[in-house]
């Protein structure tokens, strides 16, 4: 039955994708007269010698931009940029001379509970090593390039990590995403390649499925919303890090289709048992994503799409196969506010929640330095099939990301938790955070 379903599934695939050739084909006579839908030279200089980012926002190529435009602000500590400035210029050069463009980063955060079953403080720090290079097509927008990225994530000074703060005080669900305590991991390794102006792209390789399925302007996990109901969606079972590919095509100027299919047990502390699980376990996470973009410039502020996926049966863990459906609204306003809705289905799949309804807004200060983001949502915890069914659940989130100056970021963040669905004795739990960024 699997089998058939990843037939069925993969075929599907290829018909939409197919059907986006004679829009391009179409398309690349218009484009020798006109700027390209998807890009522009003036960009691919912008873009800090990083190709056409496949991912979103907290992808590697969006992050070095991110990095890159930073801008000086006036708050304290601004004379350690000047100090740090021919290290950054030693950077610069070399991506301008090797079309290498690399970057690091250290990002720690704390957070605390005022009740809890078990644990009710956690701390965690990250370091990241990412890059890409650009051996092929350098400057063009049919660019072909090797992405990487290193983490260590590890916990300080507490008994568990921010991810695991959820489950300790019976919250379906996870307060943090990215910081854990699962050591020493590779979470990318990919080639990215583009064709017809980047209008089609594919990714192979070590993959983050979270870094391109169901993104929008809020959905950066290091900068945005800690707890997962605002970032990619508690209704997808979105896999570790892992081998997989994925393929995208634009059509006309505002539409897009993705499709991609990854390891349903990726583990990025043991990257080859990734190779090992893909081509003989044969358990995958499968997903096709429809949507429409204002302009490339703007695709992930005013985007709108729908999700479906599948995930098959993961035998040795345990998770039954399953199916579910997302939808995204987002839409910037004045370049300054940026409302979001977004919703979610799931039948099975090992998926944190089976329904799931998010909606919120974000506030960019002036030059985009600062951003204030609220969320509210209501989720709907899967039930085992024999026992009783799980409260819903209500999560509020408002957190405030602070440029001290051009490298360096803190965010204060509070998230109210009400009726949590596996903890009824209490009907109302708070969380404190306090998360730090510095890159170099």
């Amino acid at each position: 039955m699997r089998q058939s379903q990843n037939w069925t599934f993969a075929l599907a695939s290829t018909l939409l994708l197919c059907l986006v050739q004679p829009v391009l084909a179409q398309q690349d006579q218009e484009a020798a007269d006109s700027k390209p839908v998807v890009g522009s030279e003036e960009e691919v200089s912008a873009d800090y010698a990083a190709p056409h980012q496949f991912g979103g926002p907290s992808s590697v190529a969006g992050q070095l931009k991110s990095d890159h435009s930073a801008q000086v602000t006036p708050y304290w500590f601004g004379g350690l940029t000047a100090k740090a400035q021919p290290y950054y210029d030693f950077k610069k050069g070399v991506a301008d001379r090797h079309a290498f463009a690399f970057g690091a980063d250290y990002n720690a955060l704390v957070q605390g509970a005022n009740e809890s079953l078990g644990e009710d403080d956690a701390a965690s720090g990250v370091i990241r090593v990412y890059g890409t290079w650009t051996p092929l097509g350098r400057g063009t927008l049919n660019a072909g390039s090797l992405t990487f990225k290193v983490e260590n994530r590890h916990r300080l000074g507490t008994d568990i990590a921010p991810q695991q703060l959820g489950s300790e005080m019976g919250y379906v669900g996870l307060t943090a995403i990215t910081f854990s305590s699962a050591g020493t991991i590779l979470t990318n390794l990919y080639w990215q390649q583009s064709f017809r102006d980047n209008r089609l792209a594919f990714i192979a390789g070590i993959v983050d499925v979270t870094d391109f399925i169901s993104v929008y302007g809020l959905v950066n996990p290091w900068a945005d919303f800690h707890n997962l109901t605002f970032s990619t969606d508690p209704t997808i079972p979105a896999p570790n890090q892992g081998l997989g590919a994925a393929v995208r095509g634009t059509i006309g100027e505002n539409f897009y289709l993705l499709a991609g299919l990854a390891d349903a047990n990726g583990d990025p502390g043991d990257p080859l048992d990734s190779f090992d699980s893909f081509f003989t376990t044969h358990e995958y996470f499968k997903f096709v994503e429809f949507g429409w973009v204002s302009s490339y410039e703007n695709r992930f502020s005013d985007n709108v799409h729908l999700t479906v996926w599948q995930a098959d049966e993961r035998t040795v863990a345990g998770v039954p196969d399953g199916w579910g459906a997302s939808f995204s609204f987002s839409r910037k306003i004045n370049d300054r506010w940026l409302p979001f809705v977004r919703a979610g289905y799931a039948e099975d799949g090992g998926a944190l929640l089976e329904r799931s309804l998010s909606a919120g807004i974000g506030y960019f200060t002036k030059g985009h330095s600062d951003v204030l983001g609220v969320g509210l949502n209501w989720g709907r915890p899967p039930s085992e099939p024999d026992g009783p069914r799980l409260n819903d659940q209500y999560t509020v989130e408002v957190f405030y990301n602070m440029q001290l100056f051009q490298h360096t970021n803190i965010t204060p963040n509070i998230q109210w938790i009400i009726d949590p669905a596996l903890n009824p004795e209490e009907d109302s739990l708070w969380v404190f955070g306090l998360r730090a960024r510095v890159s170099f």
